[in-house]
Order: C-alpha cells, then structure tokens, then sequence
C-alpha cells in the first residue's frame, strides 16, 4: 500500500479518537459520580484502563506475529509518552493542571513501586512466570486500594443523574477509542517500516506513541473541561496498569524476549521520569513551564534512542 495511504489512515484514525475520547470522558464521569466515586478515582480506573487497551492488543497481538520485543518496548515507551508527553501537553493546553487529591499519600508510592519491581524484575532480560503473577497480584491491590477511596476530594459539584444510555456511550465510545488507537498504530507502523526503522525502534518510539495517543487526547480533553484530577488519574492509572498488565498478560502467555538496550536506557529513564512526576505532584498542581520542561524531556528521549539505535 502506498505511503500516502497510511498517512489518510492515521489522519482518519486521529480524529475518531477525539470524537470517541470526547463522549467517553463525559459519559464516565458521569457513571462515576452517580455512584459516588471521585473523579480522580474515575481517571485512575475506568478512564485509565479503557485508554490502555490497545497497549495490551498490540503487545498480544505481537506475541502471535513473532515479535514479543515489542511487548516491553510498547509499556516502557507508553509510561514514558505518558509522564512526558501526555502531561506536557496537558499542562501546556490546560495553561497548567491542579492536583485536588493527595496522589502522595498512596498513588504516586504505588507508581514508585511499579516502576522500580519492573526495572528490578528485567535486570536478568527475563520475566518469570511468578513474577508475572505477583505484578497481577499487585494491580489487584491498586484497584483494590482506588476503589476504597478516602473521600478527600470535594465533590460538590452538582450531582449528575445516571442514564442508561450512558453506558451504552461508554462501551461504544471506548470501541472507537480502541479502533481508533489501533488503525493509528497500524498505520504509523506501516509508516515507519517504509523508512526501515528497525522492530524494538518502532516499539518504543511509534508504536508507544500510538498506543498512548488516547491518554493524550482523553487528558486534553478532560483538562480543557477542568477536570484535571481525571487527567492526573488517568497518566497514573494507566502507567500502573501498562507496568502490571501489560506487562504480565503476555508474559504468561510466552516467553518475552529484552533487549538489551531497553534496559540500559529505556526503563532506567523511565524510574527516573517516573521519580520527576513524583516531584512535580508534591506542589498539587504541574504548572504550564513545567509542562514545558516535560516536553523537552521527551524530545531528549526520543532524539537519544534514535541516535543509540540508528547510529
């Protein structure tokens, strides 16, 4: 197929996944509020998982084609695009985003936790099957934990009324997100291989990008509306989720092949954006200049990989 015809693809795919996102986060909250819950417990589950779907797709989908590489190229390069690009582009379009929950009292540990299990569990560039247990086990006790909630966020918003249609808006919505998100990689890949970029390459720079886009667009969106613990929820949400799940699913399933150079820079990058997050969230709020710094993070990361890898 002709590369111009990749390019309507993802064009086509891209605005899918602004209209799907759009009603998604809408229809979410409001679900989530008639029953109770805080936004930021809304982002930091339903939002957060529903966005990384096609994380987990893609990298099942890989173990079948023969290239199970990508599987920690695709969480890795994910949690990275999320903490960097997701919330840089969040920050710097929402002219700066407030934290109204206490993330350092148990999230931002948690993520803390996960990102240093995985960089630990991958030093021997082998994922065993106990560990892949005890990283479901641990996505148990964080859903387990988000769902208790400590009722510390102000929701004094006017109470919505839940519709029935509205779970129907939100299964045919995250569909599209997931349709969407999944033709974007499709055909970004398809993009990239024209210009023979090697497999792990793609897996960390395009395909993770691909996967992430529905985090940047359902947190734009979510931010743009002022809902910004939702758009903090969903970035922790579902980098804990990419962490565990995605991580642990296919691991199950095969034995995943780690490249070396994934450990040597990719994931030990990732510990230590995961750790600036941590930072930034100790003042309640990621200014727009921070938003800024992030972005110039991931600009770093990407031209680095590419010059290890390309040469």
């Amino acid at each position: 197929m002709p590369v111009f015809l990749y390019i309507a693809i993802f064009i086509v795919s891209i605005a899918v996944l602004l209209y799907a996102s759009d009603h998604f986060v809408d229809a979410a909250e409001r679900i989530g509020l008639a029953m109770g819950i805080p936004s930021f417990i809304i982002g930091v589950t339903i939002v957060a998982f529903g966005t990384s779907l096609p994380e987990l797709a893609t990298s099942i989908a890989s173990i079948y084609s023969g290239a199970s590489e990508v599987v920690v190229g695709n969480a890795v390069g994910s949690n990275i695009t999320n903490i960097l690009l997701v919330l840089g582009i969040t920050a710097v379009v929402g002219k700066g985003i407030k934290i109204d929950y206490d993330v350092m009292n148990t999230d931002i540990p948690m993520l803390f936790g996960a990102a240093v299990l995985l960089y630990f569990s991958l030093l021997d560039l082998h994922l065993s099957t106990i560990e892949c247990v005890l990283f479901l086990l641990a996505l148990v006790v964080f859903l387990g934990n988000s769902f208790k909630g400590d009722g510390s966020v102000d929701e004094s918003k006017e109470k919505t009324k839940i519709r029935p249609i509205d779970w129907g808006i939100v299964v045919v919505a995250g569909l599209f997100i997931y349709l969407g998100a999944n033709y974007t990689i499709y055909s970004l890949t398809n993009i990239a291989e024209s210009f023979n970029i090697p497999t792990h390459v793609i897996a960390i720079t395009v395909v993770a990008l691909g996967t992430s886009l529905p985090e940047v667009v359902v947190s734009i969106n979510a931010a743009k509306k002022g809902k910004h613990a939702m758009a903090v929820g969903n970035v922790l949400g579902s980098n804990i989720f990419n962490t565990y799940a995605v991580m642990a699913i296919p691991g199950l399933m095969t034995d995943l092949k780690i490249p070396q150079e994934t450990m040597d820079f990719s994931i030990p990058f990732m510990v230590f954006v995961t750790v600036i997050f941590g930072i930034i969230c100790i003042s309640k709020q990621i200014s727009k200049w921070e938003g800024y710094m992030l972005l110039l993070f991931y600009a770093y990361f990407i031209s680095t990989l590419l010059e290890k890898q390309i040469g």
